[in-house]
């Protein structure tokens, strides 16, 4: 079931509602479970998901990596966050034979969860849309359990100059930080045990690329090789 916070939205969160509501009408919240499926198994395995975790999907989307999580938390719970509304839609109807997985309606600056709550906290392809990424932090921080562990993971970083390109395509404002900027900021924000690693994207490519994004077929291996950026870091015990 998904339920709605009362909380005031931000200028920020406003943009990013209506923005992600037209993605989810045009069926492209549907598409990142394609294009992101093989990076995000990989985090799945190095999160050592148990089966009673308590887990956060920041940024759920339709709801795919939160299914994939809830099959392995078969005793604990998923809870799909985001700030588009068509979004929690389309997750809750494809989640209807999931009795551990709910979705809520909320801001990452102002998760709608108790404090100490989560075990593991998940983001995929969220966290740069975020305008004020340390206060998204500082209340990921009071939602999680001590000793829990939060992996974020993104494909837009400084450290991938292809990535970089798609600042200017975007209707929404990014961030864009490098590799250290991630660690360093994690820590500032009190996580411990700060640690980032590449996660190449395995899939399929094409011989011969036709899309907006890479001049040829080697642009887009290379990118791929590049890989996603996953930092993880830890609440205090």
């Amino acid at each position: 079931m998904t339920t709605r916070s009362d909380a005031i939205q931000s200028e920020a969160d406003q943009k990013l509602q209506q923005e992600f509501n037209e993605w989810a009408a045009a069926g492209r919240g549907d598409e990142m479970e394609d294009h992101h499926s093989d990076i995000t198994e990989q985090t799945l395995a190095l999160m050592d998901i148990q089966p009673e975790d308590r887990i956060l999907d920041l940024g759920c989307g339709t709801g795919w990596a939160s299914r994939r999580m809830a099959r392995a938390a078969v005793a604990g719970e998923v809870v799909g966050l985001d700030v588009a509304d068509e979004m929690l839609r389309r997750a809750e109807q494809a989640s209807g034979g999931f009795k551990n997985v709910r979705y809520v309606w909320g801001s990452a600056e102002k998760i709608p969860a108790d404090d100490s709550y989560f075990t593991k906290v998940l983001s995929v392809e969220s966290f740069y849309y975020y305008a004020d990424q340390g206060k998204a932090l500082d209340e990921l921080r009071r939602v999680m359990a001590p000793g829990a562990r939060l992996f974020i993971l993104i494909n837009l970083y400084k450290d991938n100059q292809y990535s970089l390109r798609w600042m200017t395509e975007l209707k929404v404002p990014v961030q864009a930080l490098s590799e250290a900027e991630y660690k360093e900021l994690l820590e500032k924000h009190g996580f411990k045990n700060v640690r980032a690693r590449r996660i190449p994207d395995r899939s399929p490519s094409p011989d011969t690329y036709s899309g907006k994004w890479f001049k040829n077929a080697e642009e887009l291996k290379d990118f791929k090789r590049i890989g996603a950026l996953l930092l993880i870091g830890e609440t205090n015990r």
